[in-house]
């Protein structure tokens, strides 16, 4: 069964931007994701689903960083902490789930998520407190560690995904480092 929820995730699901993450965790086995942004948790499932495919029997871990409750109104739909939870158990994975903003969480969580092999950053995340999440980051990371931020581009509800090197994360970083020295 599993093979079959793959061939849809990576072939066939919406959004269709999502698909090149089902392929490349099942290609690079990935079984230790950090999500900054869950909106409705449909895709922290579908990642969770995808990584048990890819490596059975291996313990998933996943790490999701949202607002939650504070979640402003209009920044799109919204998980509670307890529904987000609720909803990710189903998946049979004990999920680590921190609220706050990219910046405040990562700062109180990033230590223990080293060796973190996928890290998604959704769109609606605030770009103040992104900036000074990329600090923490670098320390997160392996070096085969796949980054992708996802960005609201052309029709409205339509997203791109872009991957980010390893590079680019580190001059995030110390931009990010900078601007809170000053």
């Amino acid at each position: 069964m599993s093979l079959i929820r793959h061939i849809y995730l990576a072939y066939f699901s919406q959004p269709k931007s999502e698909r090149v993450l089902y392929r490349l965790i099942r290609r690079h086995k990935i079984h230790r994701i950090v999500e900054l942004g869950l909106g409705t948790g449909l895709r922290a499932t579908r990642l969770i689903r995808a990584a048990q495919g890819a490596t059975p029997g291996a313990t998933i871990r996943y790490t999701g960083i949202d607002l939650f409750e504070a979640r402003p109104d209009q920044s799109g739909p919204g998980l509670a902490l307890k529904e987000a939870y609720r909803l990710l158990k189903t998946t049979g994975v004990q999920p680590q789930l921190v609220p706050g903003d990219p910046f405040s969480a990562l700062a109180r969580v990033a230590n223990g998520l080293q060796g973190t092999e996928l890290v998604l950053i959704s769109a609606d995340q605030d770009p103040a407190a992104l900036a000074q999440a990329w600090f923490y980051l670098p320390r997160l990371l392996t070096p085969q560690s796949l980054i992708f931020s996802e960005a609201a581009e052309g029709p409205p509800g339509r997203r791109t995904l872009k991957q980010l090197t390893r590079l680019e994360v580190e001059r995030l970083a110390s931009a990010g480092e900078r601007r809170r020295a000053a």
